[in-house]
């Protein structure tokens, strides 16, 4: 986790120095210790997914599922996995330049998406009084105030679920039942909040525009030609009738407008 490094001058004791004479101790975001105990944790999951395929089989059995039919539903289900996992490839790598790849890794493959870490990785280091766009190496202490947001951050919503999921769930279905558009004008509502949320971190540096400064102009840029790359599939969907691009339409978006980020950055300077 640490290595090991020789200054010229006495580096001063803090995060990441061993405050000996001539001896410090760098902090390292890859280091082989942090691969492990993300390891360890995915191996976890990874169990507990087999397990539960196990269960499943077993029931299909036991209901009299032909033998052809659940093995059709597994390869299905494999091979539409890789839609949504190519979308946590992407967001490891956006991630592991800043955080590492052990971090990104472990959080990407338990409860997170980019929509929330990137975020949330943001606002810790913004509380330390750092930029996430200027920031280029870590400190122990750094990094643990990271991944302590990021991990206890999401921790909220899986007990939040069972607590009033249930709750908010029939309350929406009695709505439905006694006025159906208010139902739906009450979903529609819950998501758009939602979409707002994150369309405020889309747009936060857009007003230094005004001051010749263009880079705040990169976010809603790039967010542009993903919805248009969305909209292209959704196309492709109903018109040409490519079913599998339900699955691949959000990686393929999340591929091209971080790919389009590069020319925006460099067109706008």
């Amino acid at each position: 986790m640490f290595r090991h490094g020789k200054s010229a001058a006495r580096q001063p004791a803090g995060p990441g120095f061993s405050g000996t004479g001539g001896i410090f101790l760098q902090f390292n975001v890859n280091s082989p210790i942090l691969y492990l105990l993300a390891l360890v944790i995915v191996l976890v999951v990874l169990a507990q997914s087999l397990y539960f395929l196990r269960k499943a089989w077993r029931r299909g059995r036991e209901i009299g599922m032909p033998m052809d039919k659940l093995k059709r539903i597994v390869i299905g289900t494999a091979v539409f996995t890789i839609a949504p996992a190519l979308a946590i490839v992407i967001s490891v790598i956006s991630l592991s330049k800043k955080l590492g790849i052990p971090l990104p890794w472990m959080r990407l493959s338990v409860v997170g998406a980019i929509t929330y870490e990137t975020p949330a990785a943001a606002n810790a280091l913004s509380a330390m009084g750092l930029e996430w766009a200027k920031v280029t190496a870590l400190t122990a202490t750094q990094y643990v105030t990271v991944a302590a947001v990021m991990t206890m951050g999401i921790m909220v919503g899986i007990w939040l679920v069972p607590v009033v999921g249930k709750k908010l769930i029939g309350g929406m279905i009695n709505l439905e039942k006694r006025d159906k558009k208010w139902g739906e004008i009450f979903s529609a509502s819950m998501f758009l909040g939602m979409i707002s949320a994150f369309l405020g971190y889309v747009f936060s540096d857009f007003a230094a525009v005004f001051k010749g400064e263009l880079a705040g102009l990169v976010p809603p840029l790039v967010m542009l030609v993903s919805a248009l790359m969305m909209g292209l599939c959704a196309l492709a969907l109903k018109k040409l009738n490519w079913r599998w691009m339900n699955d691949y339409a959000l990686p393929i978006s999340l591929l091209v407008g971080m790919a389009s980020a590069i020319p925006i950055t460099a067109w706008l300077g």
